[in-house]
Parts: structure tokens; sequence; C-alpha cells
């Protein structure tokens, strides 16, 4: 078995959106209805866990009770002592640890099942990123994914490169709303299975964050 990177602990450093992202988020899952999308996201899980950019650890209350163990990696120092918080309340094994997606702390084929939540938006290399889950995962291990990303329309689509070239990242801890998820998952060699199109929040003002997709990929099983 290959030798896992070495992780590089804090090397994402952003407290101020950090103490945003923690206090903005648990208000989303209420008022956006994002709780139910995490709900659907994990439902279903069984077997070893990785959970890439855990955050604040807003997930961990809804693993199943199937799941024997999930390693929660978080490189933000703030977000990651909330996380730990949030491990301690979750009713299966969590264990949070520093560290980036673009390199697990993690041996190759570890895990039944990988989670990304909102997070593919911020790191620094994302073919680098998806890489690695499809590394740490077992052959047909489950990615489940639910990101913001492109827009379906021309204009919007316009606007949110623009926005990723100035503004956004700046503002919102290395966020960029102009990713195309499910083409990267693809080119990262998953097998795409089900998903759906979401705008989060269904109604009220459109965002550059709003266009949003939800659902499963494999990493191939070995002939």
């Amino acid at each position: 078995m290959a030798r896992a990177p070495k992780a590089s602990g804090d090397a994402v450093h952003h407290p101020l959106f950090a103490r945003f992202y923690a206090r903005m988020s648990v208000q989303a899952d209420v008022r956006a209805g994002i709780a139910a999308y995490r709900a659907e996201l994990l439902a279903g899980l069984s077997g070893e866990v990785v959970e890439v950019g855990a955050g604040n650890g807003l997930n961990f209350a809804r693993y199943p009770a199937a799941v024997s163990r999930v390693l929660a990696v978080e490189p933000e120092r703030t977000l990651r002592e909330a996380a730990h918080e949030a491990a301690g309340r979750a009713g299966v094994p969590v264990e949070v640890v520093p560290g980036t997606a673009e390199a697990l702390p993690a041996g190759d084929g570890t895990f039944d099942a990988a989670v990304v939540s909102l997070v593919l938006c911020t790191v620094r290399d994302l073919p680098r990123s998806l890489a690695e889950i499809h590394r740490v995962l077992r052959p047909g291990g489950e990615l489940r994914f639910f990101e913001h990303g492109l827009a379906p329309t021309p204009g919007a689509a316009r606007v949110q490169r623009a926005l990723d070239r100035t503004v956004w990242p700046r503002l919102f801890g290395g966020c960029h709303t102009a990713r195309d998820t499910l083409a990267a998952i693809e080119a990262a060699g998953f097998e795409l299975g089900a998903y759906r199109r979401l705008r989060v929040p269904e109604g009220g003002v459109r965002l550059p964050t709003s266009p949003c997709v939800i659902g499963v990929a494999r990493r191939p099983s070995v002939a």
C-alpha cells in the first residue's frame, strides 16, 4: 500500500471568514433548507467514511448508525476547533484531523465512501483534490457530493467568472463560484451516478452560489 502524502496542517488560514462561516452556516441550514440536503447527502452510508473539508461539523449529527468511523479532514484551525466540539455530540465515531484535500492523511483504498459538502469551491487545486479522494476510496466506493458551481445560463456564468477573477475569493475564504463540479468529478475518473440540480435557496434572491448539485459518483470497481 502506498504511503499517504504528508498532511499540510494549517496551510489554510482564514480566521475572520471562518468565524463568519460558523455563524452563517448554522442559519443557512434552517433558512436556506440546507439541513435537508445534508440529510439526503448522507442517507444510506455505511462503513468507513472520509469527510473532506468538514468545516464546523454540521454533517456529523446526520451520519447513519451504519457508519463505523468518520475521518473528518479540516485545514482551517478555527473551523476545526468547532468540528471537534461537534464530533463529541455525534452518534458515530468521528475523528477530526488537520489536512488538505490535496494531500489527504490516509492510505490508498482506505474508505468505503467520501463526502464533500460545499467544499470543492474552496480547494486550491480541484483536479488534485479529486484525485486524492479517488486514491483513498476503495474500488467501488462512493463519492457523495453537495456543491454549488457553474450556473446553467451563459449570462449568470459570466457574472460568476467575473466575481471569481476579482473580489469573491478574497471575501469568502477562497470560494470560487464558477467551477464545473460534475465535469471535474468525471475527469478525475469517477463514474457519475444519480444526481440532481438545485437552486439554494429555492426562493428569494438568486445568488452567485445558488446553482447547486447533489448526487453520488463511484470509483470504478476493479475488473
